[in-house]
Protein backbone atom coordinates (compact mmCIF):
# COMPACT_ATOMS: atom_id res chain seq x y z
CA UNK A 1 0.00 0.00 0.00
CA UNK A 2 2.84 2.42 0.84
CA UNK A 3 4.41 1.74 -2.52
CA UNK A 4 1.12 2.37 -4.28
CA UNK A 5 0.73 5.65 -2.42
CA UNK A 6 4.19 6.72 -3.58
CA UNK A 7 3.28 6.14 -7.21
CA UNK A 8 -0.11 7.79 -6.85
CA UNK A 9 1.49 10.80 -5.18
CA UNK A 10 4.03 11.11 -8.00
CA UNK A 11 1.29 10.86 -10.62
CA UNK A 12 -0.86 13.45 -8.79
CA UNK A 13 2.09 15.82 -8.58
CA UNK A 14 2.68 15.40 -12.29
CA UNK A 15 -0.87 16.28 -13.34
CA UNK A 16 -1.19 19.15 -10.84
CA UNK A 17 2.05 20.68 -12.09
CA UNK A 18 1.00 20.74 -15.74
CA UNK A 19 -0.38 23.91 -17.24
CA UNK A 20 -1.10 25.29 -20.69
CA UNK A 21 1.56 27.64 -21.98
CA UNK A 22 0.01 31.07 -22.51
CA UNK A 23 1.51 31.54 -25.98
CA UNK A 24 2.14 28.10 -27.47
CA UNK A 25 -1.02 26.57 -25.99
CA UNK A 26 0.86 23.35 -25.26
CA UNK A 27 0.52 21.66 -21.88
CA UNK A 28 3.81 21.81 -19.99
CA UNK A 29 5.22 20.36 -16.80
CA UNK A 30 6.46 23.13 -14.49
CA UNK A 31 7.75 22.14 -11.07
CA UNK A 32 9.98 25.15 -10.40
CA UNK A 33 8.87 28.77 -9.69
CA UNK A 34 9.80 31.21 -12.44
CA UNK A 35 11.14 33.69 -9.88
CA UNK A 36 13.55 31.07 -8.55
CA UNK A 37 14.81 30.24 -12.04
CA UNK A 38 15.30 33.93 -12.83
CA UNK A 39 17.33 34.46 -9.67
CA UNK A 40 19.49 31.43 -10.43
CA UNK A 41 19.89 32.62 -14.01
CA UNK A 42 21.04 36.06 -12.90
CA UNK A 43 23.70 34.54 -10.65
CA UNK A 44 24.93 32.22 -13.40
CA UNK A 45 24.84 34.99 -15.99
CA UNK A 46 26.95 37.35 -13.90
CA UNK A 47 29.41 34.56 -13.17
CA UNK A 48 29.66 33.71 -16.86
CA UNK A 49 30.29 37.31 -17.91
CA UNK A 50 32.95 37.77 -15.25
CA UNK A 51 34.88 34.74 -16.50
CA UNK A 52 34.57 35.37 -20.24
CA UNK A 53 35.66 38.15 -22.58
CA UNK A 54 32.67 40.42 -23.16
CA UNK A 55 32.98 42.58 -26.29
CA UNK A 56 32.35 46.25 -25.54
CA UNK A 57 29.82 48.23 -27.57
CA UNK A 58 32.22 51.17 -27.39
CA UNK A 59 34.74 49.35 -29.54
CA UNK A 60 32.65 46.94 -31.60
CA UNK A 61 29.83 47.49 -34.07
CA UNK A 62 29.00 43.80 -33.72
CA UNK A 63 28.34 44.18 -30.00
CA UNK A 64 26.15 47.20 -30.67
CA UNK A 65 24.29 45.20 -33.31
CA UNK A 66 23.61 42.37 -30.85
CA UNK A 67 22.17 44.82 -28.35
CA UNK A 68 20.12 46.62 -31.02
CA UNK A 69 18.63 43.45 -32.49
CA UNK A 70 17.92 41.97 -29.07
CA UNK A 71 16.29 45.15 -27.81
CA UNK A 72 14.00 45.34 -30.84
CA UNK A 73 12.91 41.73 -30.43
CA UNK A 74 12.36 42.16 -26.68
CA UNK A 75 10.21 45.23 -27.38
CA UNK A 76 8.18 43.31 -29.98
CA UNK A 77 7.62 40.41 -27.58
CA UNK A 78 6.59 42.76 -24.77
CA UNK A 79 4.11 44.50 -27.06
CA UNK A 80 2.73 41.17 -28.30
CA UNK A 81 2.26 39.78 -24.78
CA UNK A 82 0.70 43.03 -23.57
CA UNK A 83 -1.80 43.14 -26.43
CA UNK A 84 -2.86 39.60 -25.54
CA UNK A 85 -3.31 40.52 -21.88
CA UNK A 86 -0.32 38.39 -20.90
CA UNK A 87 2.11 41.06 -19.71
CA UNK A 88 2.44 39.28 -16.34
CA UNK A 89 4.14 36.39 -18.18
CA UNK A 90 7.20 38.64 -18.49
CA UNK A 91 7.33 39.69 -14.84
CA UNK A 92 10.91 39.94 -13.66
CA UNK A 93 12.39 40.22 -17.14
CA UNK A 94 15.29 42.65 -17.24
CA UNK A 95 16.80 42.22 -20.65
CA UNK A 96 20.55 42.11 -21.17
CA UNK A 97 22.35 41.39 -24.46
CA UNK A 98 26.07 40.70 -24.56
CA UNK A 99 28.49 39.58 -27.25
CA UNK A 100 31.24 37.27 -25.98
CA UNK A 101 34.51 36.65 -27.79
CA UNK A 102 34.50 32.91 -28.51
CA UNK A 103 34.82 30.79 -31.66
CA UNK A 104 31.82 28.73 -30.54
CA UNK A 105 28.85 28.95 -32.92
CA UNK A 106 26.20 29.55 -30.31
CA UNK A 107 23.80 31.91 -28.55
CA UNK A 108 21.45 31.46 -25.60
CA UNK A 109 18.87 33.20 -23.42
CA UNK A 110 18.31 32.48 -19.74
CA UNK A 111 15.05 33.00 -17.80
CA UNK A 112 14.65 36.70 -17.07
CA UNK A 113 16.03 37.76 -20.46
CA UNK A 114 19.77 37.27 -19.99
CA UNK A 115 21.21 36.79 -23.48
CA UNK A 116 24.66 35.94 -24.84
CA UNK A 117 25.82 35.70 -28.45
CA UNK A 118 29.23 34.24 -29.30
CA UNK A 119 31.36 35.94 -31.94
CA UNK A 120 31.75 32.56 -33.68
CA UNK A 121 28.09 32.75 -34.70
CA UNK A 122 28.37 36.01 -36.66
CA UNK A 123 30.23 34.66 -39.73
CA UNK A 124 27.25 32.33 -40.24
CA UNK A 125 24.46 34.82 -39.53
CA UNK A 126 26.22 37.27 -41.89
CA UNK A 127 23.52 39.92 -41.52
CA UNK A 128 21.27 41.56 -38.95
CA UNK A 129 18.07 39.79 -40.02
CA UNK A 130 19.65 36.34 -39.64
CA UNK A 131 20.92 37.33 -36.20
CA UNK A 132 17.33 38.31 -35.37
CA UNK A 133 16.20 34.81 -36.37
CA UNK A 134 18.69 33.33 -33.88
CA UNK A 135 17.80 35.71 -31.07
CA UNK A 136 14.08 35.21 -31.66
CA UNK A 137 14.65 31.47 -31.38
CA UNK A 138 16.73 31.66 -28.20
CA UNK A 139 14.45 34.20 -26.50
CA UNK A 140 11.46 31.98 -27.25
CA UNK A 141 13.10 29.20 -25.25
CA UNK A 142 13.07 31.52 -22.24
CA UNK A 143 9.62 33.10 -22.55
CA UNK A 144 8.06 29.70 -23.38
CA UNK A 145 9.52 28.32 -20.12
CA UNK A 146 11.43 25.57 -21.87
CA UNK A 147 14.13 25.59 -19.20
CA UNK A 148 11.61 24.91 -16.45
CA UNK A 149 10.03 22.18 -18.53
CA UNK A 150 13.33 20.37 -19.12
CA UNK A 151 14.35 20.60 -15.49
CA UNK A 152 10.92 19.37 -14.42
CA UNK A 153 11.04 16.44 -16.82
CA UNK A 154 14.45 15.47 -15.51
CA UNK A 155 13.30 15.74 -11.90
CA UNK A 156 10.18 13.70 -12.64
CA UNK A 157 12.22 11.05 -14.46
CA UNK A 158 14.53 10.69 -11.47
CA UNK A 159 11.59 10.60 -9.07
CA UNK A 160 9.77 7.89 -11.04
CA UNK A 161 12.95 5.86 -11.23
CA UNK A 162 13.28 6.03 -7.45
CA UNK A 163 9.62 5.16 -6.98
CA UNK A 164 9.92 2.28 -9.43
CA UNK A 165 12.89 0.88 -7.60
CA UNK A 166 10.92 1.04 -4.36
CA UNK A 167 7.98 -0.81 -5.90
CA UNK A 168 10.17 -3.57 -7.33
CA UNK A 169 12.58 -3.76 -4.40
CA UNK A 170 11.32 -7.19 -3.32
CA UNK A 171 11.70 -8.59 -6.82
CA UNK A 172 15.38 -8.51 -7.89
CA UNK A 173 14.64 -9.47 -11.51
CA UNK A 174 11.93 -6.83 -11.86
CA UNK A 175 14.15 -4.27 -10.16
CA UNK A 176 17.04 -4.97 -12.51
CA UNK A 177 14.73 -4.74 -15.53
CA UNK A 178 13.30 -1.43 -14.36
CA UNK A 179 16.72 0.06 -13.69
CA UNK A 180 18.15 -1.08 -17.03
CA UNK A 181 15.17 -0.06 -19.15
CA UNK A 182 13.78 3.06 -17.52
CA UNK A 183 16.66 5.45 -18.07
CA UNK A 184 17.18 4.86 -21.82
CA UNK A 185 13.44 4.56 -22.40
CA UNK A 186 12.77 7.89 -20.66
CA UNK A 187 15.57 9.55 -22.63
CA UNK A 188 14.48 8.29 -26.05
CA UNK A 189 10.71 8.19 -25.57
CA UNK A 190 10.15 11.31 -23.45
CA UNK A 191 13.02 13.71 -22.90
CA UNK A 192 14.48 13.82 -26.42
CA UNK A 193 11.14 14.19 -28.24
CA UNK A 194 10.19 16.99 -25.86
CA UNK A 195 13.53 18.64 -26.54
CA UNK A 196 12.82 18.46 -30.28
CA UNK A 197 9.32 19.84 -29.67
CA UNK A 198 10.87 22.79 -27.85
CA UNK A 199 13.26 23.44 -30.72
CA UNK A 200 10.38 23.43 -33.19
CA UNK A 201 8.40 25.83 -30.99
CA UNK A 202 11.40 28.13 -30.71
CA UNK A 203 11.78 28.09 -34.50
CA UNK A 204 8.08 28.84 -35.03
CA UNK A 205 7.54 31.63 -32.51
CA UNK A 206 11.07 32.99 -32.86
CA UNK A 207 10.36 33.48 -36.56
CA UNK A 208 7.22 35.44 -35.67
CA UNK A 209 8.99 37.55 -33.06
CA UNK A 210 11.80 38.45 -35.48
CA UNK A 211 9.18 39.50 -38.03
CA UNK A 212 7.31 41.57 -35.43
CA UNK A 213 10.58 43.38 -34.72
CA UNK A 214 10.83 44.37 -38.39
CA UNK A 215 13.27 41.72 -39.62
CA UNK A 216 12.61 39.74 -42.78
CA UNK A 217 11.67 36.20 -41.68
CA UNK A 218 12.70 34.84 -45.10
CA UNK A 219 16.30 35.12 -43.90
CA UNK A 220 15.65 32.06 -41.71
CA UNK A 221 15.93 29.65 -44.65
CA UNK A 222 19.38 30.64 -45.98
CA UNK A 223 20.63 31.03 -42.41
CA UNK A 224 19.67 27.47 -41.42
CA UNK A 225 21.07 26.22 -44.72
CA UNK A 226 24.39 27.83 -43.78
CA UNK A 227 24.14 26.30 -40.30
CA UNK A 228 23.49 22.87 -41.81
CA UNK A 229 26.52 23.24 -44.06
CA UNK A 230 28.70 24.42 -41.16
CA UNK A 231 27.59 21.48 -39.03
CA UNK A 232 27.77 18.84 -41.75
CA UNK A 233 29.34 15.56 -40.78
CA UNK A 234 28.35 12.61 -38.64
CA UNK A 235 24.96 13.15 -37.00
CA UNK A 236 22.80 10.78 -34.96
CA UNK A 237 19.41 9.62 -36.28
CA UNK A 238 16.74 12.24 -35.60
CA UNK A 239 14.98 10.07 -33.02
CA UNK A 240 18.21 10.10 -30.98
CA UNK A 241 18.91 13.80 -31.45
CA UNK A 242 17.91 16.78 -29.34
CA UNK A 243 17.15 18.90 -32.41
CA UNK A 244 15.05 18.27 -35.51
CA UNK A 245 16.99 17.24 -38.60
CA UNK A 246 18.19 20.11 -40.78
CA UNK A 247 15.77 19.14 -43.54
CA UNK A 248 12.80 18.92 -41.18
CA UNK A 249 13.66 22.22 -39.50
CA UNK A 250 13.82 24.08 -42.82
CA UNK A 251 10.59 22.46 -44.03
CA UNK A 252 8.82 23.51 -40.82
CA UNK A 253 10.11 27.06 -41.14
CA UNK A 254 8.85 27.24 -44.71
CA UNK A 255 5.46 26.00 -43.51
CA UNK A 256 5.34 28.81 -40.91
CA UNK A 257 6.60 31.52 -43.29
CA UNK A 258 3.19 32.86 -44.36
CA UNK A 259 2.22 33.36 -40.71
CA UNK A 260 5.49 35.14 -39.95
CA UNK A 261 5.16 37.37 -43.00
CA UNK A 262 1.75 38.50 -41.77
CA UNK A 263 3.58 40.14 -38.84
CA UNK A 264 6.40 41.57 -40.94
CA UNK A 265 6.60 45.34 -41.36
CA UNK A 266 10.08 46.45 -42.51
CA UNK A 267 11.50 49.30 -40.44
CA UNK A 268 14.82 49.77 -42.24
CA UNK A 269 18.28 49.71 -40.72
Amino acid sequence: MKRLIILLTAATGFFCSCHNNAITGRKQLALFPESTLQQQALTEYQSFLSSNKVVSENTSKDAEMVRRVGTRIAAAITKYYTEKGLASELNGYKWEFNLVNSPEVNAWCMPGGKVVVYTGLLPITQNEAALAIVLGHEITHAVAHHGDERMSQGALAQGLEIAGNVVTSNNPKANALFSNVFAPTAQVAVLLPNSRNQESEADHFGLNFAAMAGYNPREAIPFWQRMAKAGSGSKPPEFLATHPSDEKRIAQLQAHMAEALSYYKPVGK
